[in-house]
């Protein structure tokens, strides 16, 4: 991990060791590939979060939404400060992130979701002439749903080239690995056939994440498909790869020291 991937998982420490709860391991999982959005790819104004100009981005596995908060944070959608409210009563930073928090383009959680949002949002600017885009960032485990290849269906056959997908392929969910609870592959031949472009790439990477996404649409008449191979927990030794990390409800002291050495200790 580079300097700023390392601050950034910091800064998830910080809302965990307030909050002792989280569904960790997703969080660490898409840290890479939202900061590359939010450093480099997305077009967007904290000052006026509404801006009509603006692209659209929507985090679809929102139980990942500590990553998404703490980058909305970090580029003035809301005071650092209000971090530490995560998951306390009325705080708009609950456990799945809610529309009425600025940068939060959709309330999200109920997985499936997200993807169908994108789709009509993505043709809403094409029917409105606009050029802004639609980027959603969904869970393979999420690919077990059936509305995503409902909504993958219609962004083919509408031809959405302002529309980019990206996987989070870390090949784990709260059951376990992928392959053991619902087979996923062939991935992206999958939605090869709905009509995507589809690359894969290290989504742990930040220059190879940002060079594909600054080369989308991937081809002139399709919808994108970004595959970023990741690892669930990535970060440190105890929750990478570890399912027993998809959700903590009660985070200890032990833990969270145990966490913070790791990351001291790789600085």
């Amino acid at each position: 991990m580079d300097k700023r991937s390392r601050e950034l998982r910091l800064q998830v420490l910080h809302v965990l060791e307030k909050s002792r709860r989280g569904h960790i391991g997703a969080a660490l999982s898409v840290i890479e590939v939202l900061r590359v959005l939010y450093d480099d790819i997305l077009r967007y104004n904290p000052s006026d979060p509404d801006c009509p100009d603006r692209d659209r981005f929507i985090l679809s596995k929102g139980h990942a939404c500590i990553a998404l908060y703490v980058l909305l944070a970090d580029k003035g959608f809301f005071p650092q400060e209000e971090l530490a409210t995560f998951c306390d009563f009325e705080s708009r930073l609950g456990g799945h992130p809610e529309h009425v928090l600025p940068g939060v383009e959709a309330s999200t959680g109920a997985l499936g979701h997200g993807l169908s949002i994108g789709v009509g949002m993505a043709l809403a600017a094409r029917m409105d002439s606009k050029d802004w885009r639609t980027f959603v960032l969904v869970g393979d485990g999420e690919c077990n749903e059936g509305s995503v290849w409902e909504a993958a269906m219609s962004a083919g056959k509408h031809e959405l080239d302002n529309l980019v997908v990206m996987a989070d392929r870390n090949c784990m969910q709260c059951y376990g690995a992928t392959s053991e609870v619902q087979v996923l592959e062939p991935f992206a031949e999958k939605w090869q056939s709905f009509g995507f472009s589809v690359r894969e790439c290290n989504g742990h990477d930040a220059a190879a994440i940002g060079q594909n996404l600054k080369e989308a649409p991937f081809e002139v008449g399709k919808p994108s498909m970004l595959i970023c191979k990741t690892h669930k927990g990535m970060g440190f030794s105890t929750t990478v790869d570890n399912p027993d990390w998809h959700h903590k409800s009660r985070l200890t002291d032990e833990d969270l020291r145990g966490l913070r050495e790791q990351l001291e200790a790789d600085t």
